[in-house]
């Protein structure tokens, strides 16, 4: 080889290393002038403490939020699951009632990060995870968002399958192309297609300005839900049979307690990562109102609104259908898709499709997508996080997960477990062990000068605490996993898993904490001055 062909190599492949980097460059996250921050492992502008012109949420925001959590599809069929435990309908709705306020005053706490150093989910888990070990509780919420967010998206094609259906009859009845061992229909896959085209823009919307959104998809739903009910309960005439059911329950204070935990449970990933929105808050307390008041009172109106509305439809069309679509399909066809029948049924639908559209970003798309930028500060934002989410959640097939087993449904059940003990984890350290102290600066800075930064980035005292606490709930997992319809006290335990493991969360890492105090834990500040810029990134 030549001088001046090694010469000629060299040039090109330092060329190449050249462009590698600009287009490196390029796809980095934007940076805000004078924000004060660069973009690095643990830092980008969705992962700082929110600067005071980007807190645009007030009080009537915060109810806005509770609207569209507690009145969504996945609310108004709650009742079905606590029936099926053998309650009757006024059991059933005390506790819906029980549950909602718990959860209310569980948002309350777990939003206090947010609340009062405007930090989410993904960087208060570095307080008590370790800057390292905070990976730990970021990949197992996103990874349980995939599967809820591609179940959630496909309940909002089949609702645009609805709208559709109503608009075109033909379109109901068109011949199904796509084999049934795929377990969706040519109308749902057209459905599903619309609704993420539908979707993908609100992703463009930043989080501190999606109130407006939210406020058209509360009314249309909220029209949705009354429409439901004055149809059916006049021409039901009353509540209809399942108001009139005796309790088979055979275990009426287990069977109560397990029914409060489902609710809990539904909640859980909403309630650990209030941080995420609370932080967006104009004031301290603003959202304290909605969660303590709009929360219990959204929840428990949905729920009433769907056991009320399918006990007085199965009078009428003499099946149950526990899901708002279903049914408003059921009715078009029992009036021979009438006019005036598909109208409603257009309009309804619509409702539908805006829960569906805002339940996902709400509960995944923007918790995820933060959850994905702390994987990867540099490239990923909460945007560029959604959209990734919104890939992975329909390449997992969400039509395949309804229509197999149980088993899944267990294994799902089973990642809920992580969410308890991580929120009693959390809360123990922030509220009792830290009161309220945290050191900002050293959240971002990924060295051993951290005081977040425990044992090589780990914090062992949260790991002992979290494996002390989840374990109890194995062997009732298996024994679940092998037979379904297994009952003892191993499996008693883990369908009340939530409130459980909250509670021995919290006392394990408390305990373990009184024992042997984390290095640091008295320094820090109380709250975020707004005159706080994030000047540190290392």
């Amino acid at each position: 080889m030549t001088s001046s062909t090694a010469h000629e190599i060299h040039h090109n492949s330092g060329e190449a290393t050249s462009r590698w980097k600009d287009f490196a460059k390029r796809l980095e996250c934007p940076v805000d002038e004078d924000g004060g921050y660069v973009n690095d492992r643990w830092t980008n502008r969705d992962l700082i403490p929110i600067p005071p012109d980007r807190r645009t949420y007030k009080i009537w925001s915060f109810v806005i939020y509770w609207f569209v959590s507690g009145a969504c599809i996945s609310a108004y069929s709650t009742g079905s699951s606590l029936l099926a435990y053998g309650l009757t309908a006024q059991q059933t709705m005390a506790c819906v009632v029980t549950g909602a306020i718990i959860t209310g005053m569980l948002s309350v706490v777990s939003g206090t990060p947010g609340e009062v150093h405007h930090i989410g989910f993904t960087v208060v888990s570095r307080i008590t995870w370790g800057l390292r070990g905070g990976y730990f509780p970021v990949i197992l919420r996103t990874f349980t968002s995939i599967w809820w967010f591609g179940i959630q998206s496909y309940w909002g094609g089949m609702a645009v399958a609805l709208v559709l259906g109503g608009l075109s009859p033909s379109f109901k009845h068109m011949r199904n192309t796509i084999p049934e061992s795929s377990h969706i229909t040519i109308q749902n896959l057209i459905g599903v297609i619309i609704w993420y085209i539908l979707y993908i823009p609100l992703l463009l919307v930043p989080p501190e300005r999606l109130q407006r959104p939210f406020v058209v998809s509360s009314i249309a739903f909220a029209a949705t839900l009354i429409g439901l009910l004055a149809w059916a309960v006049p021409k039901a005439g009353g509540g209809g049979p399942l108001f009139r059911t005796e309790n088979t329950a055979s275990s009426t204070p287990y069977s109560m307690m397990l029914g409060i935990t489902s609710i809990l449970s539904s909640w859980g990933a909403g309630t650990i990562g209030q941080s995420d929105w609370v932080r967006y808050s104009q004031r301290r307390y603003y959202p304290m109102l909605s969660q303590l008041v709009a929360a219990p009172l959204m929840i428990t109106m949905c729920a009433l609104v769907g056991v009320v509305v399918t006990s007085a439809s199965y009078q009428i069309l003499g099946t149950l259908y526990w899901s708002p679509i279903e049914l408003l399909g059921a009715i078009q066809e029992h009036y021979n898709s009438s006019p005036g029948v598909r109208a409603a049924v257009v309009f309804a639908g619509i409702g539908c499709t805006c829960a569906q559209l805002s339940i996902n970003v709400l509960l995944n798309s923007v918790s995820t997508g933060m959850d994905m930028a702390g994987l990867w500060p540099k490239y990923i934002n909460i945007r560029r996080g959604a959209y990734i989410l919104a890939a992975l959640g329909l390449a997992s097939n969400p039509w395949q997960i309804l229509a197999s087993a149980s088993t899944f449904l267990s294994v799902i059940s089973f990642l809920g477990v992580f969410t308890a003990p991580m929120t009693g984890l959390l809360l123990a350290d922030y509220l009792v062990v830290r009161r309220h102290r945290v050191k900002i600066p050293d959240l971002y800075n990924g060295t051993p000068s951290s005081i977040y930064w425990y044992w090589r980035g780990l914090h062992w005292r949260a790991l002992v605490a979290f494996v002390g606490t989840v374990w109890i709930f194995w062997p009732g997992f298996i024994m679940t996993m092998k037979n379904p319809k297994a009952s003892n006290g191993w499996v008693k335990l883990f369908n009340i898993s939530f409130l459980v493991g909250l509670g021995a969360g919290f006392v394990a890492f408390l305990a373990i904490c009184a024992i042997s105090p984390p290095p640091h834990y008295k320094e820090g500040d109380s709250f975020l001055d707004d005159d706080f810029v994030m000047t540190t990134s290392q």
